[in-house]
């Protein structure tokens, strides 16, 4: 039991960045139908920025984070602008082939730039361990938990209780009958993309200070994970997004502590096949009808 609850531990740890992450695929996702397979090297840039800012300008933890954030959300919104709005009418297989060469687009610059070599990354988070009834959780582990849980927090609420919130709603909901109402829609979804991107950025420094190396090709299976992580919760669905992000760190890390690592991958890949085959909509979707 004792080693059950620690492989819980850390797998809140690791499912709170799925989770991150997950969220910028949802909400993009419920607003225009796009699975923006760049989300991941959107959170591979989150790092890198942290990187900078950290081991280059030595600036705190605190700072580096919202500069992360900040770079992202603006770097988010100008792959909306640039690459995903000239296609908001094309075919879906369209809009997922440009977002397949945005990410890779993403990860050759990133290469070009800071070179393809794996970096280590600076210590800023005190890595000492707090034990409580034999259990071990380290400070990154806490800091990356609260972080995350109040992201969330905030991002609930700016859904829930905000003009821009209410407008997002509606745009998923019916964006032509939006529109007609005065949102202005185009705004609406760059903001989402911007708030979708800010998530990854702190999703990515916080997997930097915690596994200590970054390199170009990070945001891969992480952005794969987030996504299946966003498809087990119900894509589309905020909540679920957080339930599916936990759900998978927590499964993969009791796969890692009862089996092998080599098998991790394969079960996570696994979980997407039965939930794509045993309920599509994901857990907390609902079936719907399509008029044809």
């Amino acid at each position: 039991m004792l080693q059950f609850l620690q492989q819980i531990i850390n797998g809140l740890s690791l499912g709170s960045i799925y989770a991150l992450v997950a969220l910028g695929y949802t909400m993009v996702y419920g607003i225009i139908k796009l699975i923006n397979f760049a989300h991941g090297d959107i959170y591979m840039l989150g790092a890198y920025i942290g990187y900078i800012c950290i081991a280059y300008l030595n600036l705190p933890f605190s700072v580096a984070l919202i500069a992360s954030m900040v770079l992202c959300a603006l770097i988010g919104v100008l792959i909306e602008k640039v690459a995903y709005k000239p296609l908001r009418h094309a075919t879906r297989i369209a809009a997922l082939i440009t977002a397949i060469g945005v990410s890779y687009l993403l990860q050759n610059v990133t290469q070009t730039v800071m070179g393809s070599n794996v970096r280590s990354y600076p210590s800023v988070l005190s890595d000492a361990m707090i034990e409580f009834a034999g259990l071990r959780i380290s400070h990154q582990q806490l800091y990356i938990f609260i972080i995350t849980i109040v992201l969330m927090c905030a991002l609930q609420y700016i859904v829930k209780f905000t003009k821009m919130g209410r407008a997002m709603r509606a745009v998923s909901v019916d964006s032509d009958a939006a529109r007609l109402m005065g949102i202005n829609v185009d705004r609406t979804i760059s903001i989402t993309f911007a708030i979708g991107s800010a998530l990854a950025g702190a999703a990515g420094i916080m997997v930097g200070v915690y596994y200590n190396t970054i390199n170009p090709l990070m945001g891969s299976v992480p952005g794969l994970k987030a996504f299946i992580a966003a498809v087990f919760g119900g894509i589309g669905i905020i909540p679920g997004a957080m339930l599916g992000g936990f759900a998978i760190g927590i499964i993969e890390t009791l796969v890692i502590g009862y089996g092998s690592s080599l098998y991790k991958d394969a079960v996570v890949y696994a979980i997407l096949i039965l939930i794509l085959i045993l309920k599509p909509s994901g857990l907390l979707g609902k079936n719907r009808k399509e008029k044809v």
